[in-house]
């Protein structure tokens, strides 16, 4: 049977591989005796699927595992983000809520995400436990109940009209007026995902003018890859420029994942979107209160808290993390390099919807576009540009750059003085410049991810070149 492991986005496999119906259903029955063995099956349990092949047929088998194990099922009627399967299990008070998704992996993939209680990711402790479950079912262990049976029976619902709390939550955190006052136009690309319906029915809401490219259900999103990269985003920002449009949005596969472009097609890079919102909020919006960040994301958001009397923390990557500490400082927003975020009041994972929203109250409010706004900030507190890369090598060779790295501590000598170096999460070094430079091992491919910010983008290759030619050997 197949090994079945969770990362922190949860499980993912390839279509037709190892993510087929047997190690679903092994998935889905693992979580009923989790549940089960931790008492926890007091609740429903609401399923929400994205537009990937195989999402909606996967939602039916575990609704289906589920409902034979006892539990009452609450079943999305139709593709859904995952930051409205998030939003539900706070929402109703929930012990899990279950996704089909795997995010803005490439099209051959799908997977599961766990979300628990108030709406969470499971942590590291939650998803090692389930695995052990998982382990332990056998195809002839697995109960299943057909799925009209289990519908004419009580045991799965459809929730109607689940979009409309979560749509008039976020409604309620904006400042409507001040968005229908400015009237921007707006190009939206879902990348044939499932968030367009939610930010479509926001932004009509509050009169924008709204037009959408990629809403159609494409399972090969269009023969690319659904993640809002300047890469993936080339026609999107096109487009804007051509069109006059005040402003570009775009969401990953399943919504949680936040790309902008402005006004002159420029990418903004989900650290600009941070330090942005962060600004915002605590000098327009007069929130006040610290912010989090991983640590592969940039240090500009130190120093603009800093200018605020406030805490920038830095956690390990992954989103719980993030979450984790906003809840225990009541930090103002948390995020991501990698595109992110989430903002206080909400929900505690992801939240590109209520975060894309909010950039376009910020954009109405300030009168600048996204770029203006930006060149400001960077005239206040410096430039800081940031480039990564990834070191592949061959798998057996990983042992011994480990050891080399984390166990020896052998580093290059680098063209900066270094300050301090953290081994916590990988090995991130600190530079006097207020550079850095952080590797951390691919957790499903045999690659190194290098991240590296400094001044210039120059300066920041440099410094990856350095730690590449170091590990030359091993290539």
């Amino acid at each position: 049977m197949h090994d079945i492991r969770f990362g922190t986005g949860g499980w993912r496999a390839v279509i037709g591989d190892d993510f087929i119906k047997e190690n679903i259903c092994r998935t889905a029955q693992g979580i009923c005796n989790m549940m089960i063995a931790q008492g926890k099956q007091d609740t429903p349990t609401v399923i929400g699927y994205d537009r990937r092949f195989l999402s909606d047929s996967a939602a039916r088998w575990v609704a289906e595992v589920l409902s034979a194990n006892g539990f009452s099922v609450r079943v999305l009627g139709r593709s859904t983000p995952t930051p409205l399967v998030m939003f539900l299990v706070k929402h109703f008070g929930y012990r899990f809520g279950i996704e089909i998704t795997a995010s803005h992996n490439p099209a051959s993939d799908n997977g599961i995400k766990l979300i628990v209680e108030e709406g969470r990711d499971a942590d590291v402790e939650c998803t090692s436990c389930l695995e052990r479950y998982i382990a332990d079912v056998t195809p002839d262990r697995i109960r299943s109940m057909p799925y009209d049976e289990a519908v004419a029976c009580g045991m799965i619902e459809q929730m109607k009209n689940p979009f409309d709390p979560f749509i008039d939550s976020i409604l309620s955190r904006l400042d409507v007026n001040v968005i229908r006052d400015r009237g921007l136009r707006i190009l939206f690309d879902p990348m044939h995902g499932s968030g367009t319906y939610p930010l479509t029915v926001i932004l009509n809401t509050t009169r924008c003018t709204v037009d959408i490219i990629n809403s159609n259900k494409d399972a090969y999103f269009g023969g690319g890859v659904p993640a809002p990269t300047r890469a993936t985003l080339s026609d999107l920002a096109l487009l804007v420029r051509q069109g006059g449009y005040d402003l570009g949005i775009a969401f990953d596969g399943d919504g949680d994942r936040l790309g902008i472009i402005d006004n002159q097609g420029n990418y903004m890079d989900a650290n600009s979107i941070l330090v942005m919102l962060y600004y915002y909020l605590h000098e327009y919006r007069g929130w006040k209160g610290p912010v989090v960040r991983n640590l592969a994301t940039t240090h500009m958001l130190d120093k603009v808290a800093a200018s605020f009397g406030e805490v920038c923390y830095e956690v390990s990557v992954g989103f719980k993390y993030i979450s984790a500490k906003i809840d225990e400082t009541d930090a103002v927003l948390g995020g991501e390099s990698s595109g992110g975020l989430t903002v206080r009041g909400h929900i505690h994972g992801k939240d590109s919807i209520y975060a894309a929203s909010l950039f376009v109250e910020m954009v109405s409010a300030t009168g600048m576009s996204p770029s203006a706004f930006w060149a400001e900030l960077v005239k206040k507190y410096g430039a800081y540009a940031m480039e990564e890369d990834n070191l592949r090598f061959p798998a057996e060779n990983k042992a011994k750059i480990n050891e080399l790295i984390m166990e020896q501590k052998q580093l290059p000598v680098f063209s900066k003085a270094i300050t301090r170096v953290n081994y916590e999460d990988g090995c991130k070094v600190y530079f006097e410049d207020d550079s850095f430079l952080i590797c951390r091992f691919s957790g499903t491919e045999a690659l190194l991810r290098i991240f590296a910010e400094s001044a210039t983008s120059a300066e920041a290759l440099t410094l990856i070149s350095e730690m590449k030619d170091f590990l030359a050997q091993y290539l």
